[in-house]
């Protein structure tokens, strides 16, 4: 049974909380805006706000998971931001949601860096927030991003990134570095710019496909976590790229060749890390913090967070396992 294609016809159900895979509390609102990156995209967001707040907010830009939109995991995290006392902005990185940039569902390891810088302008230039105090948190594939952001933003003063993907080893390397070699990336290569032919000889884009729909039974472990998320009532959003047809199959080209932590340990700002204990995907924030720390002079404030029992999606949106308190006190300390 394709789940994602009956529910998605289901009005009362895609609507329960207004298109969102969250529901919002009386405590906070929500107020779309419009902003620009330096390559001239207009990207949307969602700025969250503790109802009643008077004094200048510290704030937060939130996004990710690498193929969500801001109405699933990023809108959920901020909105628990919100009610903690932060403005917080979950906003759509450029070629996906509601977010501009002509050719749709692409992703770039520079230009979505860059989105977090733009979230930044954005906030810094607004008279309620405080500019010496804001900050960024990066979900899945978009903690790597913003990572890389913080190595190059000075005015990002503390980053969190939450079950953290490295997108540009992934696509270079394979999952846990098995198709690390020069010729499985040759191979790839290949493959990637054949298909460039076929889709500039149509005219379209040939597209990668979401999270596998009908879920095999032999499927791994990670297949199903991600289907548990994406394609059921839990959080399937109908921009989402996961829940549907997925990036554009070329999208990942850029990143075989462009390592985006390359600088991580230069990041002067403090750093929490978040990630599952049983998380396929921990072992690329374990390698990314020892990378970050090893032979640093900014190591002191920069920790890892391993969260026991819990796999890649619990930190999407469970939460009685997300530690938002810390992420809270973090925060707090941090951005001054």
């Amino acid at each position: 049974m394709n789940w994602a294609r009956t529910y998605k016809e289901d009005t009362y159900m895609n609507s329960r909380y207004n298109g969102y895979s969250f529901q919002m509390r009386d405590t906070v609102t929500r107020e779309k805006v419009h902003f620009h990156n330096r390559y001239g995209i207009e990207l949307t967001g969602d700025l969250y706000l503790p109802k009643g707040a008077e004094s200048k907010l510290a704030a937060v830009a939130v996004a990710g998971p690498f193929g969500a939109v801001k109405e699933q995991c990023a809108g959920l995290y901020a909105e628990e931001l919100a009610a903690r006392g932060f403005a917080a902005l979950a906003f759509d990185p450029s070629f996906i949601g509601e977010s501009g940039g002509a050719v749709r569902n692409v992703a770039s390891p520079d230009i979505n860096t860059e989105d977090f810088s733009a979230a930044v302008d954005f906030l810094v230039t607004r008279d309620f927030i405080d500019p010496e105090q804001v900050g960024i948190l990066g979900i899945c594939g978009w903690g790597g991003m913003a990572l890389n952001a913080a190595a190059m933003d000075t005015r990002i003063k503390a980053t969190v990134t939450s079950t953290m993907y490295d997108m540009t080893r992934v696509n270079a390397k394979g999952y846990f570095d098995a198709a690390d070699s020069a010729d499985a990336r040759y191979e790839t290569k290949k493959a990637l710019n054949a298909q460039r032919t076929e889709d500039y000889k149509s005219g379209t884009y040939a597209r990668a496909g979401g999270v596998v729909d009908p879920l095999p039974e032999d499927a791994p472990f990670f297949v199903k976590d991600y289907y548990d998320y994406y394609k059921t009532e839990r959080g399937y959003t109908e921009r989402s790229l996961n829940s549907n047809d997925g990036w554009n199959t070329t999208s990942s080209l850029s990143f075989l060749n462009m390592p985006i932590l390359r600088y991580s340990s230069e990041i002067r700002s403090a750093v929490l890390m978040l990630h599952g204990e049983k998380a396929h995907s921990c072992y690329f924030s374990k390698d990314a913090f020892a990378d970050m720390v090893k032979d640093s002079p900014y190591a002191a404030n920069k920790e890892l967070v391993i969260i026991p029992g819990a796999v890649h999606t619990d930190l999407y949106d469970r939460k009685d396992i997300i530690p938002f308190d810390k992420i809270k006190d973090f925060f707090r300390k941090n951005l001054k």
